[in-house]
């Protein structure tokens, strides 16, 4: 498919912000295309380079872009800047100086969407001395043979800024359009492949016998299953006919996948973390007595006793590709198995959690505080529920969590069937959408953050309210890090950025406030720590904010 017709939809989804109308074109174009190109074409919807399922970087930011437009069109990179700060959008700056250009190509050719996905996806694989340079002439050879619109495009879709809207629900839905099948049955799939790109074309292939049949495949991550919070342990208790309880333990949800020898260990985002976690690697082949499983854990960072550590502890292990052996000596960890998706064969998931925990108890040998099964019991007993909380809290655990377990498991999403109940009330999880650049000793550094909701229904992220205080001076180092390479505008001091990274705020209270497009200010927001477990998309929503207000008041 030409990269020019392609752009032609995209262009049509940005005159929009109708859902069914998105919905509509997106479905036109899959039905436009061959089931070879479905795969990247869907990708190309979204403006992805990859599925979910796959871990990859391609390592360009803002400002490596920038450079690539000079080079690209003969501008300077002073000019570039210029247009940037007017535009607010690289894709228009870049889209400026190419009908602009005052380099010419003398082998002007049409590009096709496979050509832009295959220079794209060499980025990733481009690593190593002189691998800046490579980057750059890989996305410039796309650049100097586009059109204006194709060089939006391009450059939106190397830095996944595409500002068109389109997101897995308007793509879940155009499939099932598309090719007249159910978005439950595609959505479904989903959970299970990670890839709406092969999902269309099984949708396309083999209808909706195809979708029902779709297995879970071992190394391949899935999404999990997310809690709800409850007021409390009474009215969680309360919620279900049969009930078990376990620790809700503050650490990082590992996704374990047992194929013969082979273990990969894959977060709540699908980042693959088995390098991080070898000796996580190493007690699952030697604890884990079937041939080929996935399960689900919590792993928390302990002290030299074993005893819990919080949360921020464990992301430096998380987060760190280099030094593992002097970090899993450093900051040792525990793997605490509470459920369970595959057994040589047999899908879980569609089981009651009775069973699930009942083959999960069957299938793994214990390593003493290494490798073990959360602490769990079954109860109709409200007594002996509010004694296991006490007993988590005396324990500097975050609380329990409350199960259904006639329950099955249903991933990707927030149905009721878990609660988690804590003494207090939750701290937010929120993004950061802006920056100030600071004065004086803080100068090198973003240190007033614009902290950002998610409004569910649009995708937007709406402001609560600015955070300057509660964090080191390492936290504001590693915060600079992170943002400088998600800088979409800059206008003097201040700064935009993509809604990418999620912190956890605590605050005084919610007030009301017309100031913030939410409808709220958080009053004395303070950073407690970085919530990189978490994508934008499990961020706090708007609802979310107005519940905890209301309960204050």
């Amino acid at each position: 498919m030409k990269y020019s017709d392609l752009c032609k939809y995209y262009e049509r989804l940005e005159e929009t912000t109708k859902n069914l109308e998105m919905r509509d074109i997106v479905a036109e174009l899959l039905q436009n295309v061959s089931s070879d190109d479905l795969d990247i074409i869907t990708l190309a919807a979204m403006g992805r380079i990859y599925p979910s399922s796959v871990d990859k970087d391609i390592g360009i930011a803002g400002k490596l872009i920038q450079r690539i437009i000079s080079k690209a069109y003969g501008a300077t990179q002073n000019e570039v800047v210029e247009k940037f700060k007017e535009t607010g959008d690289l894709g228009k700056t870049a889209e400026y100086f190419c009908k602009n250009k005052r380099q010419r190509s003398l082998m002007k050719k049409d590009i096709t969407v496979e050509k832009v996905f295959r220079n794209l996806r060499m980025l990733s694989e481009t690593v190593g001395s002189g691998s800046e340079g490579r980057k750059e002439s890989l996305v410039k050879e796309l650049l100097v043979s586009a059109e204006p619109v194709e060089a939006r495009y391009i450059v939106r879709t190397t830095i996944q800024e595409m500002r068109i809207g389109v997101g897995e629900g308007t793509v879940r839905d155009a499939i099932a359009k598309a090719f007249d099948v159910s978005s439950e049955n595609v959505e479904e799939a989903y959970f299970k492949l990670i890839d709406y790109g092969e999902v269309a074309r099984i949708a396309k292939e083999e209808g909706e016998e195809g979708l029902k049949s779709v297995e879970i495949k071992v190394g391949r991550p899935l999404m999990v299953m997310l809690a709800e919070r409850s007021e409390s342990l009474e009215k969680a208790f309360e919620e279900y006919e049969n009930v078990a309880l376990e620790i809700k333990l503050d650490g990082f949800r590992g996704q374990i996948h047992k194929d013969g020898d082979k273990i990969t260990l894959f977060s709540r985002r699908l980042e693959d973390k088995t390098e991080q976690f070898p000796e996580v690697v190493e007690w699952a082949r030697e604890c884990l007595k079937p041939d080929r499983c996935i399960i689900d854990s919590e792993i928390v960072a302990v002290d030299g006793n074993g005893e819990p550590l919080v949360f921020q502890n464990l992301s430096k292990r998380i987060q760190r590709k280099y030094d593992i052996d002097r970090l899993k000596e450093e900051i040792p960890v525990q793997v605490n198995c509470f459920d369970l998706f595959f057994v040589d064969g047999e899908n879980y998931m569609n089981r009651d959690l009775r069973t699930r925990w009942k083959k999960l108890s069957e299938i793994i040998v214990e390593k003493e505080g290494k490798f073990r099964l959360v602490e769990h019991i079954e109860t109709d007993s409200m007594e002996e529920a509010n004694r296991f909380y006490q007993k988590s809290l005396r324990e500097n655990q975050e609380g329990i969590m409350v199960k259904n377990l006639d329950a099955v498991y249903q991933p990707g999403k927030r149905v009721g069937y878990w609660q988690k109940v804590k003494e207090t009330m939750e701290p937010l999880d929120l993004v950061i959408v802006e920056g100030i650049w600071g004065e004086g000793k803080r100068s090198n550094w973003i240190s007033s953050l614009m902290l950002a909701v998610r409004d569910p229904k649009t995708g937007e992220f709406l402001k609560t309210g600015k955070m300057a205080t509660g964090m080191t001076e390492e936290e504001f180092a590693e915060i600079t890090e992170k943002l400088e390479d998600l800088i979409i505008k800059e206008d003097g001091r201040s700064v935009k950025v993509k809604p990418k990274l999620v912190v956890e705020v605590g605050y005084e209270e919610i007030q009301k406030s017309p100031k913030y497009k939410s409808g709220y200010a958080l009053r004395f927001p303070r950073m407690i720590r970085f919530r990189y477990n978490k994508s934008p998309e499990e961020a706090d929503t708007i609802e979310r904010l107005k519940s905890l207000y209301n309960k204050q008041n």
